[in-house]
């Protein structure tokens, strides 16, 4: 529409680059923005912002206008999916919040996956495609009114009484008695007097074990985003239509998050991505070795590299918020995930080797996946383990030498001593 072609081709394909730039900056400020300012407020204030630029792009005149929304709209998208996934973290207990993790927030994202290439076959024009795609963000608008704050954040901000009434309604709405204490005084008045300090992102590297975590989450993620982005970016290469390979790769994300669930509700945490990113790697070596004229086994195993992929992509986000402690939880998981952006802008990069050899993606992509399988065992098990809430708590990197905690650390006895009151997704 606007001469994207000849001379202008490079602006298509720098559109979708500009997308991702967008969702890097929104990684990198979305974390310290809902440590600050609350779960809650950043999770709205973002989706309007995603909704709001989208609806604006419809009516671009020119590549440059449509280009500059599309950059807050990748920030606003980001924002509000870390927002969303944190504060579904902190708010519910062990079993519901994995499975509001992988089958809550993963699966509904496997089904709008799919959804995209059928309003694509049928809405031609990308005008009337990308309005049929903003609309829908209006639906969240209501609830505003349902989903409460995080009682975790407003503990760490000292603002006890306001997570305390959280955790009242929830027990009142769940059919179940609240003790009459339910934080205990001296704690209040530890956390009292730290309510004034500040976290930042300079936190992430305040000791060697979290700075270790921070590093090795990083890698891992930024792998994982280029073996999951990179297979996806790829089904218009492999044999057969273009909308049905879109479709399959989305369908099969959806076997994918439901045994990362199983996988995160039964085994430890370490094995389980381990096993997930070994099975995608070792898959993906495998496809040089299929004969040329066996398509449909070529296509079988990068479906089946996509299935390990995306079930590490949907466990490390559960993995990686129990890592870090409440103070800079948000801030972890949203440095990890910029992290993942980098890897996204990569992975173009890794479909484009295939010009020169086919198969030269996919060994890149299977090497590094095994080999982030491997880095993911020397991380810390978080499996039946309380959320740290400081970083003193945090869990150690194996390897590393024990140091006692400070004497101001504390336990998470909100949910040890009342695990009942947080069991249910209805506030």
């Amino acid at each position: 529409q606007w001469n994207l072609v000849c001379d202008n081709d490079w602006k298509g394909p720098l559109s979708t680059s500009l997308f991702f730039v967008g969702v890097l900056l929104g990684s990198f400020v979305s974390g310290q923005l809902s440590d600050k300012f609350g779960r809650k407020n950043v999770l709205f204030a973002t989706l309007a912002m995603q909704t709001g630029f989208s609806f604006v792009q419809v009516f671009s005149t020119s590549w440059e206008m449509f280009s500059v929304f599309f950059v807050l709209v990748g920030m606003g998208q980001i924002s509000n999916y870390v927002a969303a996934f944190v504060l579904g973290t902190e708010i519910l207990g062990k079993s519901i919040r994995v499975l509001f993790c992988t089958l809550g927030v993963c699966i509904f994202y496997a089904f709008g996956y799919m959804l995209l290439p059928l309003f694509a076959y049928f809405i031609r024009d990308w005008r009337m495609l990308l309005l049929a795609l903003t609309l829908p963000g209006l639906l969240c608008i209501p609830l505003w009114w349902v989903i409460p704050e995080s009682p975790r954040w407003l503990i760490s901000q000292g603002r006890f009484q306001e997570a305390e009434d959280i955790i009242r309604k929830a027990a009142k709405t769940n059919g179940l008695t609240a003790p009459d204490v339910i934080l205990d005084p001296n704690e209040l008045q530890d956390l009292n007097s730290q309510k004034q300090q500040t976290y930042t992102i300079l936190d992430l590297m305040k000791t060697r074990n979290i700075l270790t975590i921070t590093i090795m989450s990083v890698i891992l993620w930024m792998i994982i985003s280029v073996g999951y982005f990179g297979l996806s970016l790829d089904t218009p290469n492999l044999h057969g239509d273009v909308y049905v390979n879109c479709f399959l790769s989305a369908v099969i994300e959806v076997p994918a998050y439901v045994i990362s669930w199983l996988l995160l509700r039964n085994l430890p945490r370490r094995y389980s991505m381990a096993a997930a990113l070994f099975l995608g790697g070792c898959v993906l070596l495998f496809i040089q070795l299929v004969p040329s004229h066996i398509r449909a086994l070529s296509i079988l195993l990068v479906m089946l590299g996509k299935f390990g992929i995306t079930s590490a992509f949907s466990m490390v986000y559960v993995y990686t918020a129990e890592l870090y402690p409440t103070v800079v939880r948000n801030m972890g998981v949203g440095a990890s995930s910029m992290a993942s952006r980098l890897g996204s802008i990569l992975s173009p990069y890794f479909v484009y080797l295939g010009a020169y050899d086919r198969f030269l993606p996919y060994i890149l992509m299977g090497s590094l996946t095994v080999l982030s399988g491997i880095l993911t065992l020397f991380l810390p098990e978080s499996y039946g383990m309380p959320l740290p809430d400081t970083i003193d708590q945090m869990l150690l990197v194996k390897g590393l030498e024990y140091r006692p905690a400070s004497s101001s650390t504390r336990d998470s006895k909100e949910e040890e001593e009342n695990p009942e009151i947080f069991k249910s997704t209805a506030f």
